[in-house]
């Protein structure tokens, strides 16, 4: 008989619950409850318990990344690409003593000057700086703390980036989602933001390229954010962290804090990372970007709660990436390959379709809401014939059930072909509504309005099926 592991997110020991909830901080507690805090979405993870799969036997040793030789894994957002051979090459040479025994420096000043002059097109001055972080994440979430007071509106969009709302909710504030869809271009409209802030509205994120459908904001998009942001005293963070890679050669991406020829940008703090674009997600570096008075207020904060400063080790392997141009174009070609591989398994499979087309980075969405079954019941089958995705309930409610995210940056071919060829009868197992009830007991157990409204969704579809 299979030994019962307990794992995080999949279960609490109730005798204890109760004492630790009545414990626990505000700030927690309204992450823990939030459909869009960790473990309250669904994740290929989820499949392992449904399909009663052994842990173990799918991560060894602890690790928790699929083994690329086994499993088709769409779902992690890391460039499968990369690292870069001269980053790595780089933190060879710089594995000595010299550089583990001292404290690191916050950033080295090339590593800076790279990240303002390749990555943001600006020159580091009196008035615009770099600091680093410990990966985009941080970067947003140290923005957050220092800007935010309890009660503040942070807008954001619908789908969006998962980790955006339970930073919000840490830093007090109160996530204010705009609905994506194909009206305003799966992008952030400017009058329509205009809508949507109220005198409590203190942030906008503008993800761009946008996690999960890899568009763009257009130039004169970004540059009327920027000044209806400045005219109601509202910081924008630009998260620009897919936008190494362009998939479709005709786009073009303007970062903000590159416009400030054309407009006022010091309401703007830029963050980016080289997990994502270079394939170095184990590294943790990140970066914030923006007015020097902005990233002194942002140094405080990451001071005050994590003291230590980025690995310096890893600094000189971003460096590397961030200047190998080769690695990008190589990359991208890959990218591209790979997006008309599986534009054209979508357009063979019935049902299934792309909602819009990606412009940057290597994520992308496809629709299976015609197919007759959720996002979450063909992720499940999926994972069983080992294809890993990610479906859109963590996303947001626009496309909850509807949406699959795809990471398309594969280097190999296998992959595809292997998702080809399970898809569809990945969907006709899935019709069959046999994983309905592991995924009916999944969000049974979260509690989460979100939670509440797809089980609602699936109990439609059932009495659909039924009639």
């Amino acid at each position: 008989m299979k030994k019962e592991r307990f794992v995080l997110g999949w279960g609490t020991d109730s005798e204890k619950s109760t004492f630790i909830k009545g414990i626990l901080s505000n700030r927690v507690k309204s992450v823990m409850e939030s459909h869009q805090g960790m473990w309250n979405y669904m994740t290929y993870r989820d499949a392992i318990k449904i399909l009663g799969l052994d842990t173990e036997e799918i991560y060894k040793k602890g690790r928790i990344d699929l083994d690329p030789k086994k499993w088709a894994d769409f779902g992690w957002m890391t460039c499968y690409v990369g690292p870069p051979k001269s980053a790595v090459k780089a933190m060879r040479e710089q594995t000595k003593a010299s550089n583990i025994n001292p404290y690191s420096p916050d950033l080295i000043n090339p590593l800076r000057d790279a990240c303002a002059e390749i990555k943001l097109k600006r020159e580091r001055s009196k008035e615009f700086e770099v600091i680093g972080t410990e990966g985009g994440q941080a970067g947003i979430s140290y923005a957050l703390q220092t800007f935010i007071n309890p009660g503040d509106e942070v807008i954001i969009t619908d789908p969006g980036y998962f980790h955006f709302e339970s930073a919000i909710l840490m830093a007090r504030g109160v996530p204010v989602r705009i609905p994506l869809n194909s009206k305003n271009g799966y992008r952030l409209n400017p009058d329509e933001v205009k809508e949507y802030i109220t005198p409590r509205t203190k942030v906008i994120i503008v993800c761009d390229p946008i996690n999960p459908f890899g568009t763009v904001q257009l130039k004169d998009e970004v540059i009327a954010l920027i000044e209806i942001a400045r005219r109601h005293d509202i910081i924008i963070i630009d998260d620009i962290t897919h936008n190494a890679q362009r998939i479709d050669l005709d786009a073009t991406h303007y970062p903000m804090s590159s416009l400030w020829r054309e407009t006022n940008v010091d309401n703007v703090i830029s963050t980016f990372s080289v997990s994502h674009g270079y394939g170095m997600a184990g590294v943790r570096i990140g970066f914030l970007a923006g007015h020097t008075e902005l990233m002194r207020a942002c140094l405080i904060t990451k001071v005050s709660l994590t003291r230590l400063n980025t690995n310096l080790i890893a600094q000189y392997g971003a460096l590397a990436a961030l200047k190998d141009d080769d690695y990008v174009r190589k990359s991208e070609e890959i990218i591209r390959r790979n997006y008309i591989h599986i534009k054209e398994t979508i357009r063979q499979t019935k049902g299934v379709s792309i909602p819009v087309e990606p412009k940057y980075g290597f994520s992308m969405v496809m629709d299976v809401s015609g197919t007759g079954v959720t996002a979450q019941e063909l992720t499940v089958s999926l994972f069983k014939h080992n294809v890993a995705v990610y479906p859109g309930d963590g996303l947001g409610d626009v496309g909850a059930t509807d949406y699959i995210r795809l990471n398309i940056s594969r280097p190999d071919l296998w992959a595809f072909r292997h998702f080809r060829k399970v898809l569809p009868l990945a969907i006709k197992e899935a019709k069959s509504g046999i994983y309905r009830k592991g995924v009916i007991q999944f969000f049974k157990e979260k509690k989460t309005e979100r939670a509440k409204r797809i089980l609602q969704q699936m109990k439609d579809m059932h009495l659909a099926d039924e009639r």
